[in-house]
């Protein structure tokens, strides 16, 4: 029986209360723009809304108060947590804070996944709000920074999202939204093991006009590898990508660069997250490849691929790293979306990231970090 994927209601009206906003951060923009935009709908919904947040990194002990706050006068607040990041103790300052006496309680949800050659993560970047209308935010931030930094080692492993690059579309459609607070909550009440990409809820999707939802990890096939299979002889595809590697984006942006597409992609810069091997590989096979990098070192975390075809214009954006833990174990979700004012966003901002970056040579050397 395939699962049940809800259609989006009506939308209304294009402009200031239309279906979507993109918001983005960046060295060109105020610092902390991403995460002041979280505090300040957090401010925003009252005593009997709702709160719910699905995210990887959580340091910034600030809007870990503002959470607080709002559950003191009476707001319903979840948060689905990922208990062992990569950085492993990133999260336990923010942890120790909501989960003590006067702390979330039960809205509070760490996700810890069973050991397996390679562990599933909660990846997701998910924000949801009740008011001042109903809305939810999924892209690429996480609220990784603090001030005052009391772990700047921290912040030396996994960079400063804050004042790097970072994306997150607020989807404002009642029925997406509603749909996306289901989903939350169901990371947050659900077991979590080896065969929850079974599970009927793991595998439906949310519709809308111009609008597809995903979720991984999924027994379906991966909805952008999916849109890049239909890519081919005159498509354009250009990619944000802060993590490259592993023989499965190898092989995927290979084979499409051999169908006869023009694939450009800007990079972060370090080779941790893009390896060398894999800049030669591409390069070798036909694919632009850019690193931006900055001079103070912030990162080019955006996460999104613009599809050009026959007239036909699309984005794929979301939380995905090109990574085989993205690929097939981690929870992630993506967005597939026509809507005009969304794609023009996101095609100006990666044209003014690629005119912040220069083509690479293989042989070049990226600083450790």
């Amino acid at each position: 029986m395939r699962p049940e994927t809800p259609r989006a209601g009506a939308a209304g009206p294009r402009g200031a209360r239309g279906p979507y906003a993109v918001h983005f951060g960046g060295p060109d923009l105020a610092p902390a723009r991403l995460r002041d935009i979280l505090e300040q709908r957090v401010a925003a919904v009252p005593a009997g809304g709702e709160i719910d947040w699905v995210t990887y990194y959580f340091r910034d002990r600030r809007l870990a108060h503002a959470l607080l706050d709002a559950r003191r006068r009476g707001v319903r607040v979840t948060l689905t947590l990922e208990a062992r990041p990569r950085t492993a103790h990133a999260n336990h300052a923010v942890a120790r804070i909501l989960s003590g006496a006067d702390g979330l309680g039960t809205g509070l949800r760490l996700v810890r996944h069973p050991r397996l050659p390679i562990r599933s993560h909660v990846h997701e970047k998910l924000y949801c709000f009740s008011h001042p209308h109903p809305a939810a935010f999924i892209g690429s931030f996480n609220p990784s920074g603090d001030q005052p930094e009391l772990e700047p080692e921290i912040v030396d492993e996994i960079r400063d999202q804050d004042r790097g690059h970072n994306v997150l579309v607020e989807i404002r459609d009642r029925g997406l939204v509603a749909g996306l607070v289901a989903h939350a909550r169901r990371l947050h009440g659900s077991r979590h093991g080896v065969l929850e990409r079974f599970a009927p809820a793991a595998n439906g999707r949310l519709r809308g006009d111009d609008v597809e939802v995903f979720f991984l990890p999924s027994w379906r096939p991966n909805p952008l590898l999916a849109q890049l299979r239909h890519a081919g002889a005159g498509a354009v595809v250009r990619i944000a990508a802060s993590h490259i590697k592993g023989p499965t984006a190898a092989r995927a942006l290979l084979e499409l660069a051999g169908r006869g597409a023009r694939v450009t992609v800007v990079a972060e810069e370090t080779h941790r997250r893009v390896p060398a091997r894999m800049e030669e590989r591409l390069m070798a096979g036909g694919i632009t490849l850019h690193r931006l990098v900055h001079p103070a070192g912030l990162p080019m975390h955006d996460k999104f691929v613009l599809i050009e075809q026959a007239g036909q214009r699309r984005v794929v954006f979301g939380s995905f790293n090109w990574t085989e833990r993205s690929f097939r174990f981690n929870h992630e979700i993506g967005v597939i979306c026509t809507d005009r004012d969304v794609v023009e966003a996101l095609a100006a901002r990666w044209e003014a990231l690629e005119a912040q970056a220069a083509p690479t040579a293989p042989q070049r050397k990226a600083p450790r970090r």
